[in-house]
């Protein structure tokens, strides 16, 4: 790996690390939200959800300008969008402010996925994607450790409302290391119109061969990351951990192993993909294989089989991303002009599903009435159930063969 390519992977990394801070960050702040404001599951939920409506509703124009003006000068800009939402979001004096900062932040670190894509497909062989883009979520991975046991300590010696200012000015600090230290090479603006670009991206929403590759990902991501950035903790605490001596303490511990066996799994399961495909076996294949033991792990855990806590849940966090191989064969299947608005349309598709999620299972809880602060354990086995059918049905599709598609290389 090149001094180059080292220090574009590092930036973008940095970048997504944030962005994925942001995305889990309530998980920490949740209990002291409730306390201050006196929301209710719904409207927690609904909260949290902001961000990935932000981030979702960003995807296509982002798309657009990545492949328009380079990741380099989209990425560090609209970050400042971010740390913004961040400076509102811990100023505000009620939930309808708070909800603005939300969605700004989600709107703020929308190019931080895609424009790292587009920038390591700019910058790297094929062939060394798996490996490389996994390394880069790895590197988001680390924010989920820090909303998990670190964050909890954080809080403890500083209030939430002055750890969302500090994130604003580190926020602000990672988009001029991109914006400085990204290398401007292959950054050339693209000849076609925007009209042309949107129709680009028109193609790639309407294109079957692109939805039979994003339904079994998109949906296993998206109740991933809907449970790491919110409900995951209130599971652990009301279902995992209920009726042991172990409390909060216990849960925020196993976030931040979730937390560090996402960053293992996601630089191990992208060199195993790599390593398959030399020997004859498609990412497309590893990818649905790992999707598989995703679901089976969190029927597992739904069914409470009495395996050790932190091997099951370590098991979730490796297996949660896996779903990301999707990325590198969307890029082999898409042509490169493409492959911006191919990655943020792929997230866009997550995050849409994610803010669907988490409004959904907050007013599924509510069904339930609390006790002593905690949510009904049937509600929680209700929503996982649920949960864990519609991605079965995902994977059947998955792994039909595939009707001929018309080619992907016809759009601008």
């Amino acid at each position: 790996m090149t001094s180059t390519q080292l220090r574009l992977l590092a930036v973008f990394s940095l970048g997504y690390f944030i962005s994925y801070l942001f995305r889990g960050v309530n998980l920490g702040f949740a209990p002291f939200i409730i306390h201050d404001l006196h929301v209710s599951p719904a409207d927690l939920g609904t909260l949290t959800s902001m961000y990935f409506l932000g981030f979702a509703g960003a995807q296509i124009p982002v798309g657009v300008m990545l492949d328009r003006y380079g990741p380099r000068r989209v990425t560090a800009c609209v970050m400042l969008v971010a740390a913004i939402g961040a400076l509102i979001f811990g100023r505000a004096g009620g939930l309808g402010a708070m909800m603005v900062g939300r969605l700004l932040i989600g709107v703020g670190v929308s190019a931080c996925l895609g424009g790292a894509f587009k920038a390591t497909a700019q910058h790297f062989d094929v062939g060394r994607l798996t490996l490389v883009n996994g390394l880069v979520m790895a590197a988001g991975g680390l924010g989920g450790v820090v909303v998990g046991a670190p964050l909890s300590w954080l809080l403890s010696v500083a209030g939430w409302r002055a750890i969302a200012t500090g994130l604003a000015v580190l926020t602000a600090a990672a988009a001029a290391a991109i914006w400085i230290g990204a290398p401007t090479k292959h950054e050339t603006r693209s000849s076609a119109g925007l009209l042309e670009q949107f129709k680009g991206t028109w193609h790639i929403l309407t294109s079957r061969a692109f939805w039979k590759l994003a339904a079994f990902s998109g949906l296993t991501q998206s109740v991933f990351y809907a449970m790491q950035s919110l409900w995951v903790g209130a599971f652990m605490r009301d279902v995992a951990l209920a009726g042991t001596n172990e409390g909060p303490a216990r849960a925020a511990t196993l976030v931040s192993v979730l937390g560090g066996a996402f960053i293992a799994g996601n630089v191990g399961f992208g060199a195993l993909a790599r390593a398959l495909e030399r020997r004859g076996i498609s990412v497309y294949l590893t990818s649905g294989a790992t999707m598989v033991l995703f679901v089976v792990v969190q029927a597992m855990i739904a069914a409470r089989v009495p395996f050790p806590q932190t091997m099951l849940w370590g098991a979730y966090g490796a297996l949660g991303g896996t779903g990301i191989l999707t990325y590198a064969v969307l890029a082999e299947h898409f042509p490169a002009r493409l492959l911006g608005r191919v990655n943020t349309t792929f997230t866009l598709v997550i995050f849409l599903a994610i803010f669907a999620l988490q409004v959904a299972i907050g007013a599924a809880l509510g069904h339930w009435p609390m006790q002593g602060g905690h949510y009904a354990a049937e509600g929680h086995i209700t929503v996982w159930t649920a949960l864990i059918a519609l991605q079965a049905v995902a994977a059947v599709w998955y792994f039909l063969p595939a009707r001929r598609a018309r080619p992907a290389a016809a759009a601008v």
